[in-house]
């Protein structure tokens, strides 16, 4: 059939330039120490960043939510999934992160994924009067919202204020969106949220922050990039990850209420969907808890530990490692095939690390995507620095 044969021939192109994705079976929790296959393995590869997604109080909260919820949710939210759990997580969600905002609401979504679909969408409308600024770097679904969302779209290069300001000053659209990663998903780098915000006031835009590895992870109680910072602005439309460093499942979007009111009348990830698992909401409750308690304090200090542990001890010649103070640690190797063939030999030491190529990063950039997390021990990130720095002294170029 020659449709069959078309996509044979593409995905036989895919091989050739060592850009073919293949999955993995994990047989344990999530989790540093893991059966992959069959096999026993270190790794450093989940966006786990504070160890809880197999955390003992955050598993019985789901086993108590599915007891008293069930399985699933029936509908989507506008009909009759909006459960109890629901409510009371977007409750606290809003009181957690709300002091960075006014007149805070917050909703649950499945994904964050469908969140920043949502987001773009319902605050465009389509409406010819809107613009969006996307940052270079960001992620897929941002993207994707952008081109949902049928406005016209600049895309600024990365981290760069003077070309954003230039842009804004020169754009006439009655609303205008500036949008961005807070923490970078494959460089590990912070944007610069400050400035962002300032010249968002000056010009009357909102800042939409997609907080996906820096929620939990960031800030002194774990609130994320706004919280590190000290930002506080109605301008803000915070959007939050709830399955990395909380450790379960879905996001949420924080920001005025009036914000929040368009979404549930607008956003069609929203409206057209059946809502998540109530047991994911009650067992995230718990996940909050320990976010914001001493525990949670804990855990983002070890993590910060192993952060400084992994960039002090890394000693690259040929390799570059991306400066970042996040959990997120790249090393660029470069060409596609060298970086499979290193990814390969650190799983046959028993050590996964995420193998990153085009189309997710440009061309000539493959990587190694180390994360770190708060369950991964000194020994361990020493165990991986060594075979790190040992594979790049006794590899050849290709």
């Amino acid at each position: 059939m020659e449709l069959i044969a078309r996509l044979q021939q593409q995905l036989q192109g895919l091989e050739e330039r060592s850009l073919i994705r293949r999955r993995r079976t994990v047989d344990t929790p999530c989790a540093p120490r893991l059966t992959v296959d069959g096999r026993d393995m270190l790794a450093f590869c989940s966006n786990d960043y504070l160890g809880l997604a197999s955390h003992p109080r955050i598993v019985a909260a789901l086993k108590e939510g599915a007891d008293l919820y069930g399985a699933g949710s029936g509908a989507s939210h506008l009909i009759s999934g909006h459960s109890r759990a629901h409510a009371q997580l977007e409750e606290r969600l809003a009181a957690f992160v709300g002091a960075n905002l006014e007149h805070a609401r917050a909703l649950y979504f499945c994904t964050g994924y469908m969140a920043n679909l949502a987001v773009l969408t319902a605050l465009s409308a389509g409406d010819a009067e809107t613009e969006i600024f996307s940052e270079a770097l960001n992620h897929a679904s941002l993207i994707d919202g952008t081109r949902l969302a049928r406005v016209k779209t600049r895309v600024y290069p990365h981290a760069d204020l003077d070309a954003l300001a230039a842009l804004l000053a020169a754009s006439t659209a009655q609303t205008k969106i500036v949008v961005t990663d807070s923490v970078f998903s494959m460089d590990g780098d912070l944007a610069p949220l400050p400035a962002l915000l300032a010249l968002c006031e000056r010009h009357g835009a909102w800042l939409v922050v997609d907080d996906a590895h820096g929620f939990g992870a960031l800030g002194e109680n774990g609130r994320g990039a706004l919280e590190h910072f000290g930002l506080h602005s109605p301008y803000l439309v915070y959007v939050g990850t709830l399955g990395k460093s909380a450790g379960v499942g879905g996001a949420f979007v924080c920001a005025h209420a009036a914000v929040i009111d368009t979404l549930i009348q607008k956003a069609r990830p929203y409206i057209f969907t059946t809502a998540a698992a109530p047991a994911l909401a009650h067992a995230l409750l718990a996940s909050l808890d320990i976010i914001a308690g001493e525990e949670g304090r804990q855990r983002r200090a070890h993590l910060a530990a192993l952060v400084a542990q992994w960039n002090e001890g890394l000693q690259l010649q040929r390799w570059q490692a991306l400066p970042s103070l996040s959990a997120i640690q790249p090393v660029i190797i470069g060409d596609n095939a060298e970086m499979m063939t290193i990814a390969a030999t650190l799983y046959e030491q028993g050590l996964w690390v995420g193998a990153i190529r085009p189309p997710t990063v440009p061309a000539g950039t493959a990587r190694l995507r180390v994360t770190l997390s708060a369950g991964h021990t000194a020994q361990e990130v020493a165990q991986l620095i060594n075979a790190v720095n040992t594979l790049e002294r006794t590899r050849h170029e290709p």
